[in-house]
């Protein structure tokens, strides 16, 4: 398989080059694509065979759950079960942005992304190019690192390329991304909150903003 690599805007990314990228989610094709923390890996959430594709091209182990990255927070409600009042808080101050939010799944959220746990982690990118892909695509998609697992997560289009080029149908190269490290993962679904892990919004940063609602 040939990779095909687009170079797009990462400010105002040309609409064709978007709607060719959303077309290949819909077929079932994956996507290396930036966002504003690291390069991601994206699939049809909703189509089973092209998360499995995610797990066998990154080596991922098959308990391991898939993050879910979506347009909007209406999104959001459609994947969870439930959205208790310290995550509508984290939503908030944090959506888009580099915070992944661990909720209960909604059933209609496939077993291949949850990986059997019943929870799912989804966040709202804060970048162009990713919020114009998922609403290109017209559904919510699989996001992991474009990376192996096990290896350091790609901060360019080149670094995804060397890790899934000829694996892969397509890379959105929008340059380096602006963070370059992963989003921070916080499971909301007990009481407290746990940090699964730490990226650019710290501990602290949680601490104040659930103090000040």
């Amino acid at each position: 398989m040939e990779t095909l690599v687009l170079k797009v805007d990462p400010q105002n990314p040309a609409a064709e080059v978007i709607k060719r990228a959303g077309d290949a989610i819909r077929r079932g094709e994956l996507v290396a694509f930036p966002t504003e923390t690291v390069y991601g890996l994206g699939a049809d959430a909703f189509n089973k065979q092209a998360v499995l594709r995610v797990y066998e091209v990154k080596g991922r182990p098959a308990n391991n759950a898939l993050p879910v990255q979506v347009a909007s927070k209406e999104d959001v409600l459609k994947l969870a079960a439930e959205v208790p009042d310290v995550a509508r808080r984290l939503m908030e101050r944090f959506f888009p942005g580099s915070l992944t939010l661990v909720l209960r799944a909604s059933p209609d959220v496939p077993d291949e992304v949850t990986a059997g746990t019943g929870k799912v982690g989804i966040r709202i990118p804060d970048h162009p190019v990713a919020l114009a892909l998922i609403r290109a695509a017209g559904t919510s998609i699989v996001a992991p690192s474009a990376n192996v697992t096990g290896q350091p997560p790609p901060t360019t289009a080149e670094e995804a390329l060397e890790y899934l080029g000829g694996r892969i149908e397509l890379v959105l190269d929008a340059g380096p991304t602006r963070l370059k490290v992963a989003s921070t993962v916080v499971d909301v679904t007990e009481a407290p909150l746990r940090i699964l892990r730490r990226g650019s919004i710290s501990e602290e940063m949680l601490a104040a903003c659930l103090k000040a609602g």
